[in-house]
């Protein structure tokens, strides 16, 4: 299955990209990960930041076919644990559909992409850098799918 990373910002931190592509690297089967990633919106002087939210959201939705499961990762979604996760990516796998992950900008989602989202989850309560979102998710995607596999990584 293909899990698609969709999220704001290009030219990130070496270490960003590095720890991302440690956790791709070790996702072959039977989920692949992959980024695609949308550029930040300039901001104008005196623009209102929600127009700025809206064209990175226009171009996340156009990544998106009418197939995906979207999950929109929004602080203020409800979170699950290694197990649970585990156990919802089994779900994905059976049901064949890929997954497309939205991380936003610095303002977070446009409400269009929240609309169109399956459903979404929250890493944490905490508010994390949307770079440092990207590991986050590429290593929990990691252990739940080494969970389901019966592979030691997770160890809880």
């Amino acid at each position: 299955m293909k899990c698609r990373l969709i999220a704001a910002g290009t030219r990130l931190p070496d270490w960003v990209n590095a720890g991302f592509q440690e956790y791709q690297k070790r996702l072959r089967t039977p989920l692949v990960l992959e980024l695609q990633e949308i550029a930040v919106a300039t901001r104008h002087a005196g623009e209102n930041p929600q127009r700025a939210v809206a064209r990175e959201g226009a171009d996340m939705l156009a990544r998106l076919s009418r197939d995906d499961h979207v999950v929109a990762l929004e602080i203020s979604a409800k979170s699950m644990s290694t197990e649970q996760l585990s156990k919802w990516l089994a779900q994905r796998l059976q049901e064949g559909r890929p997954l497309a992950l939205l991380i936003g900008g610095p303002d977070g989602l446009s409400p269009q992409c929240r609309q169109r989202a399956d459903q979404s989850w929250s890493l944490s309560p905490l508010t994390l850098p949307h770079a440092l979102v990207r590991i986050v998710v590429a290593e929990q995607i990691y252990r739940a799918m080494s969970l389901h596999a019966g592979h030691p990584y997770h160890r809880a």
